[in-house]
């Protein structure tokens, strides 16, 4: 489940990678080729901000549901989430062709990627230390630093 886990969260982090690296060229593809290219840039940088905004209600929502119904069947889930939601942005036609919908509908797939990113996150974390037994406390000691830099910063 942890090597599941993991794979699943490089790949949907390559995801926003692509997504943050190809804004100057998905920019006129969402926005219109019409406008200035800074603005086509920053609306693009926009809507990839837009995923991490929802990162954390990801993280709750299916933690939840995680907890309700197993963690390897919210795994799935979300994997199959992330993996439609890209499917669909590449199938979006362009601003040109569809107008204002073009980026309200990637915003909301990227939403969608958002909430499914946050929640393969915690699971990670949360399957990690319950799936490895420790008797010295060797494994749990790179969770513990994680969290007290992020309590101390």
């Amino acid at each position: 489940m942890i090597t599941a886990s993991s794979v699943g969260t490089v790949i949907e982090w390559y995801d926003f990678y692509i997504f943050g690296s190809l804004a100057a060229i998905i920019g006129p593809v969402l926005f219109g080729t019409t406008g200035k290219i800074e603005d086509t840039i920053l609306g693009t940088l926009a809507v990839f901000g837009a995923g991490f905004i929802v990162r954390p209600f990801g993280a709750v929502f299916f933690g939840r549901i995680g907890d309700l119904v197993g963690r390897k069947y919210t795994f799935l889930l979300t994997l199959l989430i992330m993996g439609g939601a890209t499917f669909v942005t590449g199938l979006i036609p362009s601003y040109d062709k569809i107008g204002v919908a073009a980026p309200i509908i990637v915003t909301l797939l990227r939403l969608l990627q958002g909430l499914a990113l946050g929640a393969n996150m915690v699971a990670l974390r949360l399957t990690w230390p319950s799936t490895h037994p420790t008797t010295s406390g060797a494994t749990t000691l790179p969770l513990f630093k994680l969290r007290l830099r992020r309590v101390c910063s």
